[in-house]
């Protein structure tokens, strides 16, 4: 009888794990404790595979004997993909595919525009290289999209998403970068161009003398101007405002170079004048902030001269952001030279709102200010915190209508330069910039994807007198809580040898 019981009882247990693998099978659940939800997609991705009207192949070209420190990668695009099938109802299809089988594979993989990475592989006590494949393809009809390397981590679902957004939008709608005031050219935004080229169509456009600003435009870019800007075409900004159109503005008052000892102000070029009389103030101050980026500075020791980076407090380090489309995932932002914006609007039908602010530890220098790198900063230096460095505004900001605008007073920080002079910039530079144009041009999807994924995270700054109670406390804590555990345990120890001396334990 017995054993008739426990023979059901395993039946019974085994019918219970086939009966949640079939519902686990069904029914995909996964828990993501990742700060950053790197392993959930986001809502604008659902959003795409959930529209698609066509089936998208997928082939990864993988290579299946990746070294340790790559095998990761691999598992993480599978589960990925998966993911992605499920969630499309079937329009995702996808296969692995492993160019170092042969070389007619590997040559496969080449022309499709995957290249091989060379990776270093430990065997028998020796290094060697491989040559690693990481890629993909994504076709749909006669249409295809490469990703040559896919990037780990969050990287991933925004090069496959963007990828698939590529491949099933239609008809980019345009943007248009204003040329003929001395602005740099489109080219010199390299990083920015890349990204909004995903969903845009950006182009040079220079404000005609006979015509008026045409609406097909989604947002109109005016990055860091240098020469006067005619009355007329402000007007006929205004006009292009007031009929819904949206302008970003990136631009300060100041004139700075490291080259330079001394830091002005820059030429009055007509800006700042018809921004003012929509109440938004760029001022003739630098910002500076204990939390800043650094400079190389040339050293000489003896015969010897090296680079030494010093943190140079002209150069803030934005990590205070207010809670907005446009700054969502955004981690910091370095603003060399820039300025301070103040507003205030008598007509409440417009909206202005502050979208990032310098740190605790911020202050102003009015111009001409002297550089020294060598300064001693102190806390003193800081007294004038939360300066508004960035502001989204929208209402009837040509007189009339409803536009939308977005002012920062930094001209430079999302531009890559040209030829030798060409930078490669923090990604949340970027960021910022493609966040504000998809805002201005009501396009929000991307945004929250774009900046998925830890980037930088600055330590936050703190007073001389927390600095030190973090770092006593540190050694004397743990000292203490010893002491106070080896006191307790002598004290219980006591109490149970006088119980055994009275005779009642």
């Amino acid at each position: 009888m017995k054993k008739n019981k426990a023979i059901l009882q395993i039946f019974l247990y085994l019918g219970i794990l086939l009966l949640i693998n079939l519902i686990a099978y069904k029914v995909s659940v996964r828990l993501d404790f990742t700060a950053d939800k790197r392993y959930t997609l986001s809502k604008a991705t659902r959003e795409v595979l959930k529209n698609l009207d066509d089936v998208i192949t997928i082939t990864a070209h993988f290579t299946k004997e990746l070294p340790p420190q790559l095998l990761k990668s691999r598992k993480d695009v599978e589960d990925m993909l998966v993911e992605y099938e499920k969630r499309s109802g079937g329009q995702i299809v996808f296969e692995f595919i492993d160019p170092n089988v042969s070389e007619e594979t590997e040559q496969q993989a080449q022309q499709e525009g995957i290249g091989p990475l060379m990776v270093n592989v430990r065997e028998k006590d020796q290094v060697k290289q491989m040559r690693a494949y990481m890629g993909a393809v994504l076709n749909m009809g006669e249409k295809k999209e490469v990703i040559p390397v896919i990037p780990p981590g969050a990287g991933l679902e925004y090069a496959l998403t963007t990828a698939i957004k590529k491949l099933v939008i239609e008809d980019k709608p345009k943007i248009g970068f204003l040329q003929g005031n001395g602005e740099p050219p489109m080219n010199a935004s390299a990083q920015l161009l890349e990204q909004l080229s995903i969903l845009y169509d950006p182009e040079p456009y220079s404000i005609p003398d006979t015509a008026e600003i045409p609406l097909w435009y989604k947002t109109i870019v005016l990055i860091d101007p240098a020469d006067t800007i005619p009355e007329e075409h402000f007007a006929k900004l205004d006009r292009y405002l007031s009929k819904g159109g949206s302008l970003y503005i990136a631009h300060n008052t100041l004139d700075a170079n490291l080259n330079q000892q001394f830091l002005s102000s820059g030429p009055d070029i007509g800006v700042k004048e018809w921004l003012g009389k929509k109440g938004i103030t760029l001022h003739n101050n630098y910002v500076i902030d204990a939390s800043c980026g650094s400079v190389s500075v040339r050293q000489q020791q003896g015969p010897f001269v090296f680079n030494t980076a010093v943190e140079f407090p002209y150069f803030p380090m934005i990590s205070n952001f207010a809670e907005h489309p446009v700054t969502e995932g955004l981690e910091s932002v370095l603003l060399p030279f820039t300025a301070n914006i103040t507003h205030m609007v008598q007509d409440t039908a417009i909206q202005i709102s502050a979208l990032a602010y310098s740190s605790e530890y911020s202050g102003l220098a009015p111009v001409p200010a002297y550089i020294d790198i060598n300064r001693e900063w102190g806390q003193k230096d800081f007294k004038e915190p939360n300066q508004v460095v960035a502001i989204a505004a929208e209402g009837p900001l040509g007189g009339s209508g409803s536009g939308r605008m977005i002012v920062i007073a930094n001209g430079k920080f999302a531009v890559n330069g040209e030829g030798q002079q060409r930078q490669q910039l923090n990604p949340d530079n970027v960021n910022l910039a493609s966040n504000a144009i998809d805002w201005l041009s009501d396009d929000t999807g991307l945004i929250n994807l774009r900046t998925k994924g830890v980037t930088n995270r600055p330590l936050e700054q703190i007073d001389e007198t927390k600095k030190n109670l973090y770092k006593y406390g540190n050694v004397i804590v743990p000292i203490l809580f010893i002491l106070g555990v080896g006191l307790y345990r002598r004290h219980r120890n006591q109490q149970k040898k006088n119980k055994w001396i009275q005779g009642n334990f």
